[in-house]
């Protein structure tokens, strides 16, 4: 009960200020917490004077590399991960275990079908652990480390997960594969429809989610009855490294994943030689496009978004419309594919507090708290670059932040950049000049305002039509009209409505992904599952009896 009370007060803290010294620190806490039986690790430790080791998993055997490559701490640059990155000339086990595979997969509706109900189980197990408070504190420190956010951030992303194992567990797995008949013609003719696996698959992950994204995506495959490779970004793949032996403790087959370490050009290599029949990636436009060039369109993708809110005409609950603005653009220092990218405002919400409740919110931000923190693919001096690009457009100007973060000791091959908003006129977006500069995503503590009156909401829908990534977006109105005109007008996969509307803390019991493109993958439920990791087969059962009346007929 003390360690349940304890992480209860660790979390009340990091929603409050870091400088309330009322509230344990992670020192006391991790006194009562234990490193998890599994773990290789001790998270709270993990430090330049306590470096850990992240291994590949291949063919059933826990391996290192002839290589290995550092990962610095991104709040201090300390060397404080080592990683066994495969070489080229240590790939042939990994295409070896996937191409021993075949195409009808691990099991299927008519074969091995005992182990959906071990994978019903595999989950149970899993989720009962995550519930557990040292595994689930262990795991939120981890992803603390290596991808740096506030501790209510880090441990939402452990509980998502949590609650997703616990979905699949039992029976639910099964029930993925359920099929369908269809009554024949004849006597003893039937057409049944099947939810068939892949067999061989890969699996490459973001830094932002490392453990919610692959372990929902993993997992999935597995469930369909896949043989997965996955690969996580070398920065934060440690996470993944731990939550696999955790699985394993709970009864996942060793020879059931196989994990790797590499840098992308060894990962392609892997892709072209091994040829797995799909491939899921979530992660860059660009690098999505290559690979779906390479491995000719065998993919899902869940790639990048430039997401968009569009305020309504009415203007209510202002604080909490600032709030969820603060949290959708900056969480996680605004890491997240679903983030907060421009806000689209009525002139009704232009004349409230809006903005400068968000400036106020913004600036509760600390690096102390890692409510702010480091930015992991886009520099200082590359954000700082952007901004006076947008500034230089007419009418622009800076409505908060736009400094580097002061007194830290942030890598500089990282970004350290207070939570920023930049203003720009609709017409000038819209411009063929601006456009392609304002809808560039930035992966950090960014997004561009703009404003719109009555009149002018097909200019707003047009800037929403020529956008190109549609994964999240936010219709904040409860004026049903507006809603049914803006979202029968628009096509992102994942969008909120309402005056609570957001576009980021997608939990998992709804779909997670972008629409508008054959190849979208989504996340975290049924509809997700089946679409990314199974197909369809159609088996026609036509057993007679031949009719006794039956004569041989004339060529046709």
């Amino acid at each position: 009960m003390n360690r349940i009370v304890l992480q209860k007060l660790f979390l009340d803290r990091s929603s409050r200020s870091s400088s309330n010294r009322s509230f344990p620190s992670f020192a006391l806490i991790s006194r009562f917490f234990h490193t998890p039986s599994f773990a290789t690790v001790a998270a709270d430790k993990l430090s330049g004077s306590h470096p850990a080791e992240v291994q590949n998993l291949v063919q059933g055997s826990w391996k290192s590399s002839a290589s290995w490559t550092w990962i610095v701490d991104p709040l201090n640059g300390e060397k404080f991960t080592k990683i066994a990155e495969i070489q080229e000339s240590e790939l042939q086990p990994f295409v070896s275990s996937l191409s021993s595979c075949p195409k009808y997969g691990l099991h299927n509706p008519l074969r091995a079908q005992e182990r959906y109900l071990m994978y019903g189980d595999i989950s149970a197990k899993a989720a009962n652990k995550l519930a557990q408070p040292e595994v689930s504190y262990f795991f939120a420190r981890l992803i603390q480390r290596v991808s740096p956010k506030s501790y209510a951030q880090a441990l939402a992303e452990v509980q998502v997960t949590q609650k997703f194992l616990e979905n699949f567990s039992g029976d639910q797995v099964r029930f993925l594969a359920r099929s369908f008949a269809v009554p024949g013609n004849h006597l003893g003719q039937q057409s049944t429809g099947l939810r068939w696996p892949y067999g061989p698959v890969a699996i490459i992950t973001p830094f932002n989610f490392p453990l919610e994204i692959p372990l929902l995506q993993l997992m999935g495959a597995l469930y369909m009855g896949n043989k997965p490779v996955l690969k996580v970004d070398s920065k934060v793949s440690l996470v993944m490294d731990q939550m696999l032996r955790l699985l394993h403790e709970c009864g996942l087959p060793l020879k059931d994943v196989d994990f790797i370490n590499s840098d992308g050009a060894i990962m392609n290599k892997l892709l072209l030689e091994a040829k797995p029949k799909m491939t899921l990636f979530t992660g860059s436009s660009r690098v999505a496009e290559k690979l779906a060039a390479d491995l000719k369109g065998r993919i899902k993708l869940e790639d990048a978004g430039f997401d968009w809110k569009i305020l309504g005409p009415d203007v209510k609950e202002v604080d909490y419309v600032a709030w969820v603005c603060d949290q959708d653009a900056y969480a996680c220092s605004g890491q997240k594919c679903s983030a907060q990218s421009i806000l689209f405002m009525h002139e009704n919400w232009v004349s409230s507090e809006l903005i400068s409740k968000m400036k106020s919110l913004a600036g509760r931000r600390k690096l102390e708290d890692l409510t702010i923190g480091p930015v992991l693919t886009v520099t200082t001096d590359a954000m700082v670059e952007h901004m006076n690009k947008l500034l230089k457009i007419p009418g622009s100007k800076l409505l908060f932040g736009g400094e580097p973060l002061q007194n830290h000791s942030i890598p500089e091959v990282y970004g350290a950049f207070r939570p920023t908003a930049v203003f720009v006129p609709l017409k000038e977006i819209l411009k063929i000049d601006n456009f392609d500069l304002v809808t560039k995503e930035i992966f950090g503590p960014f997004q561009v305002v703009t404003e719109y009156r009555n009149d002018e909401l097909e200019l707003v829908l047009e800037a929403c039509e020529r956008m190109h990534a549609h994964l999240t977006a936010a219709v904040v109105s409860n004026d049903p009209l507006f809603l049914q005109d803006v979202l029968g007008r628009s096509v992102n996969g994942t969008t909120y409505a309402g005056i609570r509307a957001r576009t980021t803390g997608a939990p998992q019991n709804h779909w997670f992904g972008p629409a508008g493109d054959p190849r979208g993958a989504g996340i975290g439920t049924p509809e997700a599952i089946k679409l990314v990791w199974s197909c369809h087969r159609e088996i026609i059962y036509d057993i007679g009896p031949v009719p006794d009346t039956w004569k041989l007929p004339a060529s046709t």
